[in-house]
């Protein structure tokens, strides 16, 4: 197997020294920074995560600080969701669409004040889109990307570990919302969220100099927590149905295509730069939707490209994640699919780089 030559523009992070002696055994590539995947194995990573407590390098999860007196007026162009009723304080899902309607990014915005948010991006340049935006309406905002790396708690035991740092206020912290609490003379964010299904926090460091000091403090508080390194799981956000934008959609499909018409309002969402297009796709409705699909037989390879989902000698669809899931015993997947077999329980075949498989399309996911 070919290695990925190291150089500045691949970055380390804040927290890269305490992934490295936690025995990371794999990374991948996240906005231009190394994002760990695996620690001990993929399987044994999901059965602690599901029982016990993980810290989380994710400062690949960078910010887009708007900040200015159009900062709000420029993050409700980038998204469908309706902002008004949105107060400092709280996380909102959002997904970010181009002048078609296209999915640009789902992040998570943040409101720190009327004038001045942060947008925890998922793997894409939407800097360049946001400048692009503030730059042609000539809005009177200031945007850059601050020195803000998150760190994630997830697990079970998430909370008392959060709590053994920051004290017992952070467990009045509500899900998507989030306070400011002391580290070492500093004021930090720390939301109620994270890329699992199983529970925790993502807290803001503010600051590269202090990474490693809380990083340091976390593993310490959670000895007696079996507190681990871990890193977003492959097997437990299928389970649970969380999307990676660039793997299961791209700006080829909408927010409607990818099972996001909930975060939607695009006939309130006055200046959504997407709007009209969305619009369209609203009224019409998709013709092709994210569906959570059972691969059946014994484990599957790991899916590094598209997979063709096929009725008899047509293509349906594909699949775009996949793993064998302990917990259910069988193989779990997202795929996305052509509304002539997307109901539930419709059976399929797919195409494996191991051969065909049969399947089937499942309304929800399993966790």
């Amino acid at each position: 197997m070919a290695l990925i030559s190291l150089s500045r523009r691949l970055r380390r992070t804040p927290f890269s020294d305490g992934v490295e002696a936690a025995g990371v055994k794999g990374y991948t590539v996240y906005n231009r920074m190394l994002l760990p995947t695996v620690f001990r194995s993929i399987e044994e990573d999901y059965r602690h995560l599901k029982e016990a407590v993980q810290v989380w390098d994710v400062a690949c999860e960078r910010q887009i600080e708007i900040r200015g007196p159009d900062a709000t007026r420029l993050v409700q162009m980038l998204t469908p969701r309706d902002l008004r009723a949105m107060l400092p304080g709280q996380c909102y899902y959002v997904p970010i669409v181009d002048e078609t309607g296209g999915m640009l990014n789902d992040p998570v915005a943040v409101k720190l004040a009327e004038d001045r948010w942060w947008i925890s991006i998922a793997d894409s340049d939407l800097l360049f889109w946001v400048k692009g935006l503030a730059y042609g309406f000539r809005l009177d905002v200031l945007i850059q990307e601050p020195d803000v790396s998150p760190l994630a708690v997830q697990g079970p035991l998430a909370e008392d570990l959060v709590a053994a740092v920051f004290g017992d206020a952070v467990r009045n912290v509500r899900f998507f919302r989030f306070g400011l609490f002391a580290f070492r003379g500093r004021q930090l964010v720390v939301a109620r969220s994270g890329y699992s299904k199983q529970g925790g926090f993502e807290i803001y460091v503010e600051g590269s100099d202090i990474g490693m000091s809380l990083w340091h403090a976390l593993m310490e508080a959670g000895r007696s927590m079996d507190v681990y390194a871990g890193c977003p799981n492959l097997i437990e956000r299928i389970e649970g149905g969380l999307l990676s934008y660039g793997n299961d959609m791209t700006d080829e499909n909408t927010p409607h295509e990818c099972g996001l018409g909930r975060f939607c309002n695009t006939q309130t969402a006055i200046g959504c730069v997407g709007r009209d297009a969305l619009l369209r796709v609203a009224r019409e409705g998709p013709v092709r939707q994210i569906r959570a699909i059972e691969i059946y037989g014994d484990r599957v390879p790991g899916c590094d490209r598209l997979w063709p989902v096929m009725a008899g000698d047509t293509q349906v669809g594909h699949v775009s994640s996949a793993a064998w899931s302990p917990d259910f015993e069988t193989n779990v997947a997202i795929g996305m699919v052509r509304m002539t077999h997307w109901d539930e329980g419709t059976d399929v075949d797919v195409i494996t780089p191991d051969g065909v498989r049969a399947a089937c399309v499942r309304d929800m996911f399993w966790a």
